[in-house]
């Protein structure tokens, strides 16, 4: 996960699995990252927190918020703690109540939503973005137009 802006390109750049990616500027906010696999799952990195990660169905998988982790399970979050136990590390989940869960995805919301009003309203730059022929902005614009509300936690974290 990008730390810092030389980790947001070294995102752009060596994500292999991200088949198209692009960084997108919207107005003077910090630079967003913004990458699709194969399968049509797509990952959003607002710098290096938060960062959203969603299945092919368009169904949140994964997300990175104020230094926390969370993952998808039986549609609710878990949040993902790490324990360092005897020079192990072990990780453990403890769910998240609805009250938080619903916070979480209304400031997901608010975070896409924006972007995707800045891309309607041509008040976004694109940056770089790989493959440089393919129109990965549109592809980012069609993806978040396509975004069902409310926004649905997947049945499970993988892709």
């Amino acid at each position: 996960m990008a730390r810092q802006s030389s980790d947001r390109e070294d995102l752009l750049a060596e994500a292999s699995a991200l088949v198209e990616r692009v960084e997108l500027r919207a107005g003077d906010d910090p630079p967003v990252v913004v990458g699709f696999h194969r399968d049509g799952a797509a990952s959003f990195y607002f710098g290096s927190d938060p960062v959203y990660q969603f299945n092919a169905e368009r169904h949140l998988r994964r997300m990175f918020v104020g230094g926390d982790a969370f993952k998808a399970e039986a549609a609710r979050l878990l949040r993902l703690e790490r324990k360092h136990v005897g020079g192990r590390v072990e990780l453990t989940t403890h769910e998240v109540d609805a009250e938080h869960s619903a916070a979480l995805v209304a400031e997901m919301s608010r975070h896409l939503g924006g972007l995707r009003s800045a891309l309607e309203s041509g008040n976004v730059q694109c940056l770089r973005q790989v493959p440089i022929d393919a129109d990965v902005r549109e592809r980012v614009h069609r993806w978040l137009t396509a975004l069902a509300e409310p926004l649905k936690i997947a049945s499970r974290a993988q892709l």
